[in-house]
């Protein structure tokens, strides 16, 4: 797919919520480029821009996905309808019309409302008005998906949305410091209290019967308590899709995003 809007989209962060921004945009035809971390903490790798850090090139339903080592080969693929993915923690210095903060860190980190012409900050920590033009809100319910022009999303509840009444415990946490050893990978079916992996001789156990939503990436250095993990109880493909929350918000985006340009 070629672009055909001349509008550059900065999304800072690859994660899964992220991700169903970019293919909102990418669906409607805006170059993009991603920045991410050199070591990106997604869980869900196989619907996640971020992943292109650890696999090069990549492909996420019907878009192609790829990392880039210089800021001029990214500009140049993302105007050829590809996912130009660049390690960098800042804003590079590639004027986009349009900035999304979509790390997701509950707090603003860095991002400044003088950043781009439409600056868009995903879920709590960020201002309306303050330090971005418009916040969508990432809490599941009535609310998900609204773009807020004056004020702020609801607050990080720090729980899990619950899936057929698994909530916290779909999670798997970091049994200690250290690099994981996996034993399964993503889309596997295991069953309850199945080794999925090790880190540090510490064993990782499912919590229930169920298939792997997603893992961390065994090069990640994990603290303790941290997510690693992630168990859908439901006997489904949808690990292979992007979530229909992320679409939701991808879709806020789109609305606030059109709602500041021309046709």
């Amino acid at each position: 797919m070629t672009t055909f809007r001349k509008e550059l989209c900065l999304v800072r962060g690859g994660g899964d919520l992220a991700t169903g921004v970019i293919a909102r945009l990418h669906h409607v035809g805006f170059p993009i480029v991603v920045t991410e971390l050199p070591f990106p903490l997604a869980v869900r790798r196989s619907v996640t821009a971020a992943n292109a850090v650890y696999e090069k090139s990549i492909q996420i339903e019907n878009m192609a996905v790829q990392l880039f080592d210089s800021k001029s080969k990214a500009l140049s693929k993302s105007k050829e309808g590809i996912i130009a993915v660049l390690v960098n923690e800042a804003i590079p210095e590639i004027n986009p019309t349009i900035i999304i903060d979509a790390r997701l860190a509950k707090k603003n980190i860095d991002t400044s409302i003088s950043d781009a012409p439409i600056v868009i900050g995903l879920g709590p920590g960020f201002t309306a008005n303050l330090d971005c033009h418009f916040v969508i809100e990432t809490k599941r319910g009535h609310s998900l998906g609204r773009v807020i022009k004056d004020g702020k999303a609801i607050d990080n509840t720090g729980s899990p949305e619950p899936i057929e009444g698994r909530g916290d415990e779909r999670v798997l946490r970091s049994p200690k410091d250290g690099r994981t050893r996996w034993n399964v990978k993503i889309g596997d079916s295991v069953v309850k209290d199945q080794v999925l992996g090790i880190i540090e001789e510490k064993a990782i156990n499912a919590p229930f019967d169920g298939v792997v939503r997603g893992l961390i990436h065994p090069s990640v250095n994990t603290h303790k308590n941290m997510k690693i993990g992630d168990i859908d109880p439901r006997q489904t493909e949808n690990w292979r899709f992007i979530s229909d929350k992320a679409l939701s918000i991808g879709g806020g985006v789109l609305e606030a995003v059109f709602s500041c340009l021309k046709p």
